[in-house]
């Protein structure tokens, strides 16, 4: 991906991007930071990963470093020790110790919020505080003139980290980027204090954002009446990155169809993303024996992952395992030409609030793959292919549904493929070059017309 092969000598400004992840399985993250460098922004991307080493790497123009949080340590004796056993053998004893302590997990939430407000996530989610002890530091020494949060963990780090500058007499922007609608995730863990802490510490600091940035129109409308913003948030969309690599940047993409052991003729479905679920490839499972000679691949971060192997385990119950193929990830800049070999692309989700608002980033890497998608029926992505005509629709855990519409695809693939040629195409504007510009706009106008660091030290 190269935006502006020619850019400016000396930087328009010093950004530092900030994610709570290893980078590298984030292709929203490393599209922002890469574009924005190719653009002529200095741009720093900090992350993390459970590590005892720093590790660091150009993407493109852009600097990557992702911070050490520390490899896994075995528990202590006593309370911990326990609570690790419990989950490692997981079943009825597991079950009952989370209902046993949900009580007093609604008690702590009703304590807290009483007498701190949007300030208790610092007792009920206290490890909150670990990434700004990572981030802290090193952002108050790269010293940027705009502070780029992916999602909401990075809200209150840069969000500290820009009140630090500004007593300095040193003014930082703040742009948030807000990847989904916290009130509708699923709690990343199993009790009670998680949501409830997690949306006070939002709510605590999005009002130091000097702009809001989202993933979807539905989602910045959601996010202007929440936090009763006073600009609606821009929205980029999650679309994958469509110009040509400079040459020698990039490997040819392998050849998903020979990872699966299939040859041309063969039926193959792919689905490509994180493994849970809501995800519905359950219900992708259970149609295929009535699908006779349909494959499936599955492009995932880690083939072997507990979840993956269930799925298996699934498969094999049902008589299909042979058919199941699970790979793994691609660089974010060759996965539109792996997928681009399967013959349809599944999102096959469950009902969830965010799932319902939002165009994922799937949708539209398979729709720069020319493939014609089946999708659950979660709003705004059912509604758009109903639009389009690019897919089929079904309703969600449904196998059967799903069948006749994999059916219908399979009978006319050209009518859905259709879709994505012609002067009515939709991809001209589901590019992350597109979407880029958005950004680059967003940043001149926030740093117009202080003068940027990097600009006043090339004097």
């Amino acid at each position: 991906m190269q935006l502006d092969a020619a850019a400016p000598s000396v930087p328009r400004g010093r950004v530092v991007m900030l994610v709570d992840n290893a980078v590298e399985g984030d292709s929203r993250v490393q599209k922002a930071a890469r574009s924005a460098a190719d653009a002529g922004w200095d741009v720093t991307l900090l992350g993390c990963a459970r590590t005892d080493d720093e590790r660091d790497w150009r993407l493109g123009r852009a600097h990557v470093r992702v911070l050490p949080m520390g490899g896994p340590t075995g528990g202590p004796a006593g309370p911990r020790g326990l609570r690790q056993r419990l989950v490692s053998r997981g079943g009825l004893p597991l079950r009952a110790a989370r209902l046993a302590r949900r009580p007093v997990e609604h008690g702590q939430v009703l304590l807290w919020r009483t007498l701190q407000g949007d300030r208790a996530w610092r007792r009920l989610e206290p490890g909150l505080w670990g990434y700004e002890r990572l981030f802290g530091p090193v952002i108050d020494e790269l010293r940027p003139d705009l502070i780029h949060a992916h999602d909401f963990r990075m809200l209150g780090v840069a969000a500290r980290a820009v009140l630090r500058a500004r007593a300095a007499d040193r003014p930082v922007k703040l742009v948030w980027d807000a990847h989904e609608w916290l009130p509708g995730a699923k709690p990343r863990r199993d009790n009670a204090r998680w949501l409830p802490a997690h949306l006070a510490y939002v709510r605590e600091y999005v009002g130091h954002a000097d702009a809001v940035v989202t993933v979807s129109d539905a989602l910045a409308e959601l996010l202007q009446r929440d936090h009763r913003l006073t600009e609606r948030p821009t929205v980029l969309l999650n679309a994958p990155a469509t110009a040509d690599e400079p040459a020698g940047d990039t490997e040819p993409a392998p050849d998903l169809r020979r990872l699966c052991g299939v040859d041309r003729d063969t039926p193959l479905f792919v689905y490509s993303g994180a493994m849970a679920v809501q995800r519905g490839l359950d219900t992708v499972v259970d149609a295929l024996p009535r699908l006779p000679g349909v494959h499936l691949a599955l492009v995932v971060g880690d083939p072997t992952a507990a979840y993956v192997r269930q799925l298996a385990a699934r498969a094999a119950r049902l008589g299909v395992a042979d058919r199941v193929h699970p790979v793994p990830y691609v660089p974010h800049r060759q996965l539109v030409a792996f997928l681009s070999d399967a013959d349809v692309g599944l999102i096959p989700l469950h009902h969830w609030p965010n799932h319902e608002i939002a165009l994922i980033t799937k949708f539209f890497e398979y729709s720069h793959a020319r493939l014609p998608i089946v999708v659950s029926d979660v709003r705004t992505m059912a509604d758009t292919v109903r639009a389009t005509g690019q897919g089929e629709v079904f309703r969600a855990r449904d196998a059967a549904d799903l069948v006749r519409a994999v059916r219908a695809v399979l009978a006319d693939p050209d009518r859905y493929r259709a879709a994505y040629a012609g002067p009515d195409s939709p991809l001209p504007g589901w590019t992350w070059e597109a979407q880029a510009q958005k950004l680059d706009a967003l940043y001149r106008r926030l740093l117009s017309p202080e003068e940027s660091t990097v600009q006043a030290q090339a004097r």
